[in-house]
């Protein structure tokens, strides 16, 4: 598969995503929450880029290979505190909005509020929906893995 554009980048949408990213990080999260967030959109969305780039600033920010081969899994691993736990499943809720699904149910927000406050979950939010935006253009253009990142 090769990649249908060489860059789809705008300048205007660059500067604009600089500065959702700099929400995103000033929201009070912990980095690596983020970066599982991040991982866990891309892996359902199957954007090989994402993933790729995902692991490899997981890692710069201490993550474990144990902890990023388990996040496919992470239901079925103790390798997740709680409030992980309740970010994934806010992830994949928010992610999985095809026709019919549910979406983000009263539990998982209730199980996301135990763990992040009105700032934390923004953050979050919009961390899942720039993962979201990401994952459809790169899946459009065929954007590789490892190449332009």
């Amino acid at each position: 598969m090769e990649a249908r554009m060489k860059s789809p980048a705008n300048p205007d949408v660059i500067t604009a995503v600089q500065h959702l990213y700099k929400a995103i990080h000033a929201g009070g999260v912990d980095p690596r929450v983020l970066e599982l967030v991040h991982l866990r959109a891309s892996q359902i969305n199957g954007c090989g880029p994402c993933v790729f780039a995902g692991v490899a600033s997981a890692k710069k920010h201490g993550e474990t290979d144990e902890r990023l081969h388990s996040v496919v899994t992470w239901r079925e691993t103790p390798f997740f505190t709680e409030a992980e736990r309740a970010a994934l499943a806010l992830t994949e809720a928010a992610t999985r909005i095809q026709d019919g699904a549910p979406g983000v149910t009263d539990e998982i927000w209730e199980a996301a509020t135990a763990h992040f406050d009105d700032g934390q979950l923004s953050a979050i939010i919009l961390n899942v929906a720039m993962t979201n935006f990401f994952n459809r253009i790169n899946r459009a253009v065929r954007e590789q893995a490892g190449t332009t990142w």
